[in-house]
């Protein structure tokens, strides 16, 4: 662990290069929508009532929190927990440069089938995916196995779908595709206009709900008792160590900041709030509708000039 930070670090620093220490705040965004469009609001309220140069730059969870650990990021604009509970615990808690704002954003994680996929196959629950008869249903290439997306590449939470996977079973019957969100949605939108059967990773905020008629697949309620996760920053053999055959808890989204940060910007990030149905339209607006996210953002920020103002005063 001390090795990979040390490398992290060496990574955050090169991979930045000079342009993020002329901004006066640089706000990591990892590759999920809710986040870019939760990035540039805050931008626009930082740059126009603070008048700080703010920069957006790309970067995977660990490497951000890496980053303000380090004074080369200020900004999370989006921590999922508790799927990055271990970079929580680890910046927050032990080290104490990362700071959370309180406000937490409800959300849902689930997996999900069409409501066609539904009434074609009598899926009812997740655990019927590890019956080899009900997976057949969802071979779409020939294989023998199903096919279901479990998340993109860099989110703690695909890597819990894969003990969720293994713990109920359907690691044996299916094929877990690990995939940008894009190009996973394309293939949602290709199996409702098909009518063919497809089963997915599905999260709130996110405008897959006003998009596409979905049926939530049952599990048994969370047991923190049964839920043994851990991720690989955390255990070599996190896989064959964790266990989660129970429904996700719910998940809270916090904005993380420098603890050490300029303490105008600090103070307004402690106080924004915002809702899941707000995040939701967000998205919505820069995915389904294209709107340009800087764009959407200055004119949000418009709009909500006194939801804005409580986070200021």
């Amino acid at each position: 662990m001390e090795n990979l930070t040390r490398w992290m670090t060496t990574t955050v620093m090169l991979s930045l290069g000079t342009s993020a220490f002329a901004a006066d705040v640089v706000i990591g965004v990892p590759n999920w929508p809710s986040v870019r469009a939760t990035a540039h609001v805050l931008k626009i309220v930082l740059e126009d009532n603070l008048g700080l140069e703010v920069e957006l730059q790309n970067g995977s969870n660990p490497i951000i929190f890496e980053a303000m650990d380090a004074g080369a990021m200020q900004v999370h604009p989006e921590v999922w927990l508790p799927n990055q509970s271990n970079l929580h615990n680890t910046f927050v808690k032990e080290k104490g440069t990362v700071a959370m704002n309180p406000n937490g954003i409800a959300a849902d994680q689930a997996m999900c089938v069409t409501r066609g996929t539904a009434e074609r196959t009598g899926i009812k629950a997740l655990s019927e995916l590890s019956d080899p008869d009900m997976a057949a249903k969802f071979d779409s290439d020939g294989d023998g196995l199903g096919e279901i997306w479990i998340g993109a590449a860099g989110w703690a939470s695909t890597n819990v779908e894969k003990i969720r996977a293994k713990s109920y079973g359907y690691d044996q019957t299916m094929t877990l595709k690990e995939m940008d969100e894009t190009l996973a949605l394309a293939e949602v939108d290709a199996a409702t206009d098909q009518d063919t059967n497809i089963a997915f990773f599905c999260y709130t905020p996110h405008h897959m709900f006003q998009l596409y008629d979905l049926v939530l697949l049952e599990e048994p309620p969370h047991d923190p008792a049964q839920w043994k996760v851990a991720q690989p920053t955390d255990d070599p053999n996190w896989l064959e160590n964790s266990s989660a055959a129970v429904a996700w808890d719910k998940a809270y989204l916090h904005i993380h900041y420098q603890a050490e940060m300029d303490p105008a910007a600090a103070a307004v990030l402690a106080k924004v709030d915002l809702t899941s149905d707000q995040v939701s339209a967000m998205v919505y607006a820069l995915i389904v509708d294209g709107m340009d996210a800087e764009a959407f953002a200055r004119n949000w920020v418009e709009e909500n000039a006194d939801q804005v103002d409580s986070w200021l005063n």
